[in-house]
This record gives C-alpha cells, structure tokens and sequence, in this order.
C-alpha cells in the first residue's frame, strides 16, 4: 500500500468514525432543544460544528473524508463536543495524522473499583499515578504518610515534583540516588510524549523550579520503574522502611497502582498512628 492510500483509507476512517461518534450524542446530551422530528439519530453536522466552534462546511469536509488538515487545537474542541473519552481521543488524533498525545484528564480514569482496592490496602500506603507521576489517586494510608502531595494543587500533586520543590515531613534517607533513579524514570517515560505539550510544559517548569531536576535532566539517564526498598525519615515517626511494588491496571492505560509494604513492625504501626490523627 502506499503512502497516498494509506492517508486515503486513514481519511475514510475518521470520517467514518466522526459520523458514529456524532450519531451517539442527542440534543438534551449537549442542552439543545431536541426540535422538530430527525431524520438521522444524534447531532446534525452543523450543531457539531456550532458546538465545536469550527465552520460548518469546514466539519462536513473533515466528516466526509476530504483531505484536509486539522489541527490539535480543533481536534481537542470535536472531541470534548463528542464527549471521547481517552482512547476515543487518541484514535482521533491517529487517523488525523497526530502523534501527539490527547491532554491529560487522569482523573476519569480513577474508577470506583480501583478506589475501593486502594482504600482495602490500608494501612500499606497505595496510590494510583500515571506516568509523568501525577498522583491520581490515594488511600487513607498514603495521605496520612504523604499529606504534602496530597493536599498540593493541581499540577503539582506529583510526587517528582514534590521530591524536587517541597519540604516534605517524610523523606528518603538516600534522596540523592532515588531522585536519579526516579528522573531517569520519568525520561524514559517522556520519550512516549515528548510531542505532549502537558508533558514539555511539565518539565519546562520543574527545570525552571528546581536547578537539581535541570542537572539531572540534562544527564540523559533512562531507567524502567520497578519494585524498591525505600528508607524515609519521619519528621516525627523517624526511620520508616517500606518495600515498594507496582502495578500496571488494564482499566488505566500508563497508569500503575503503587503500593508501599511496611518492611516492619514499627513502621506499619507508625502509619496506623499517623492514620488516627
């Protein structure tokens, strides 16, 4: 197949999967007077188009196949108007030529199911992050032994960037070689979103925050994520050991469940302590 077939039948897809997307969503979805009687299920082209903030000639071209260009900035306004969720936003980006990946609205992908299996881990701390480590998710557990990045704003409820920014009361003993580890992690993770402008804007900022994230940054270091014995130094509770383990979720692409194993007793009462106040 060559290169101009393989546009024309990725064309023909995306109008084919634009017109089933449209077709799913009725008026009262999107606050629209349902109107006189329809004679094709869903949302007309045009409302689409009035929605979405685009031309109305434009969208039908898109929606019949022509080959014309869109960019991301339009692509994200059809597909909040078509209500996609994740994967439903990447395969519109791939069948509009786009490598770059769809914005991260993580939170969606916190089910109730996987709330319900952190908060039954407890007391082992557990959280639910996805790969550029924004914590998504977390257990009484974990809050109790990590309020700061728990209680930090949007954007900066990562633990990456905790380590690097904030004072936390719980620190590794061996901060040094876990925070290495920890950003050669998160590269190898960004060579699958160095197109992400969530992902350029992340690190633009934390290499502006932090001069230690800029240096190691710059080493180039790349590592893959896995389990870990981990020593941190309680503000109050001093010298806690945990083992660490994580777990990929089918329900949650590029997102893991972490868990953190008391390694003794004096710790894991420590965190029942932690968790009663």
């Amino acid at each position: 197949m060559t290169m101009a077939d393989t546009k024309e039948t990725r064309r023909t897809d995306l109008a084919a999967f634009l017109r089933t997307r449209r077709e799913r969503i009725t008026p009262e979805m999107v606050r629209l007077a349902p109107g006189p009687r329809r004679r094709t299920p869903g949302l007309r082209r045009e409302e689409v188009a009035q929605l979405a903030g685009v031309g109305v000639t434009w969208y039908t071209w898109l929606e019949q196949g022509r080959p014309i260009n869109a960019s991301t900035q339009v692509l994200d306004s059809i597909a909040r108007t078509l209500r996609l969720d994740n994967a439903e936003w990447q395969h519109l980006y791939r069948l509009a030529g786009h490598t770059t990946g769809v914005p991260n609205d993580d939170t969606t992908r916190v089910t109730p199911q996987l709330q319900a299996i952190l908060d039954q881990l407890c007391p082992m701390p557990a959280c639910l992050a996805n790969s550029r480590c924004d914590v998504l998710a977390w257990n009484a557990a974990y809050a109790a032994l990590f309020p700061e990045v728990v209680g930090a704003p949007d954007g900066e409820r990562n633990t990456l960037w905790q380590s690097c920014v904030a004072s936390l009361a719980c620190v590794l003993v061996n901060r040094d070689k876990e925070l290495a580890r920890a950003v050669a992690v998160f590269r190898g993770a960004y060579s699958r979103h160095a197109d992400d402008p969530c992902w350029q804007d992340f690190v633009r900022r934390l290499s502006r925050e932090s001069p230690e994230f800029a240096r190691l940054w710059a080493r180039q270091d790349v590592a893959e994520p896995g389990p870990r014995e981990k020593t941190f130094k309680h503000a109050e509770m001093g010298r806690l050991r945990f083992s660490t383990a994580s777990f990929n979720s089918s329900a949650a692409p590029e997102t893991r469940m972490i868990v953190y194993t008391p390694v003794d007793d004096v710790s894991r009462e420590a965190v029942i302590r932690l968790m009663s106040r």
